[in-house]
């Protein structure tokens, strides 16, 4: 059995390292808006709303979660549908959605969005391996102060190397990426994943499987589906960013610091002025 890698703070430079691990979503939390970061990773505060878009998407990887894990696509459905229905009001971001009505009707069109996504996406779903779904995991990195966390939606047998495994990230988006697979956000989010998966399994990672689901209907009938391949062993540039960035975050955050927000911040830009206008970080 391997080790569980032993969680701790640790200093550097002359500092205290506020945070016990890094994860794709803190490290870009802390990119885009300090003073949000610091109020949800370090205070652990957790009182912002989620956007419809999010709350889709969590229902969608619900669905899949069992779907994956041997549930039919009837079942699996109904049970994301079954998570959104009972996410309460407090914790939607209804934006100009005000009045119970109007907050009503912006729920059952929730509802009807995820089934229609869920429903692309089942309709001709991938097929994998599977090894492990949902699986977290943490890992210890030569040359890195603090651990790294993350969750990987699927970790499958891979397809073009017999001895390694690939992970799988399952995406419902308003549009696809550009980029493809050179999209920074899917590079650094695979980082994350490789060395978890790799310290969990014990096995070489080749490749980060992204596959991305258009929640509504592509108007020529197109597909629905797109997917991107992120292959490990031609990334090598990539993981020394990946190294420099994350060493550079944690000096940052180690250090004496005002934490300041970012108004321009779409989704947490308002909530993180009103706490610097008021001090409540004081």
């Amino acid at each position: 059995m391997r080790k569980k890698v032993e969680v701790r703070k640790q200093k550097i430079g002359d500092g205290r390292i506020p945070i016990k691990y890094w994860s794709h979503s803190s490290l870009m939390s802390f990119l885009r808006n300090p003073l949000a970061w610091y109020k949800r990773y370090v205070l652990k505060v957790y009182d912002m709303p989620s956007n419809p878009s999010a709350i889709i998407g969590r229902a969608g990887h619900i669905a899949l979660q069992h779907f994956y894990g041997g549930i039919k696509k009837e079942g699996a459905i109904e049970l994301g549908l079954e998570y959104l229905r009972a996410v309460p009001d407090f914790e939607i971001n209804f934006g100009k959605a005000k009045s119970r009505l109007a907050q009503k009707k912006k729920r059952l069109a929730m509802e009807k969005e995820y089934l229609q996504a869920i429903q692309f996406y089942l309709a001709r779903p991938p097929k994998h391996k599977v090894l492990g779904v949902e699986v977290v995991a943490m890992a210890e990195v030569e040359g890195l102060a603090l651990p790294i966390k993350a969750v990987s939606d699927l970790v499958v047998k891979s397809q073009v190397d017999k001895k390694a495994v690939d992970i799988v990230d399952h995406k419902f988006v308003d549009a696809f990426s550009k980029d493809r697979s050179r999209k920074t956000l899917f590079v650094m989010q695979a980082i994350f994943n490789y060395y978890t998966v790799k310290e969990k399994y014990g096995k070489p990672v080749r490749r980060f499987i992204v596959h991305e689901c258009k929640k509504r209907k592509n108007a020529d009938g197109s597909s629905q589906m797109r997917r991107y391949i992120i292959d490990f062993s031609k990334c090598e540039e990539d993981f020394a960013v990946f190294h420099r960035l994350i060493n550079d975050a944690t000096a940052e955050i180690s250090r004496q610091r005002l934490y300041l927000p970012n108004p321009s911040d779409m989704f947490e830009g308002e909530n993180s002025f009103d706490i610097y206008r008021l001090g409540l970080m004081e």
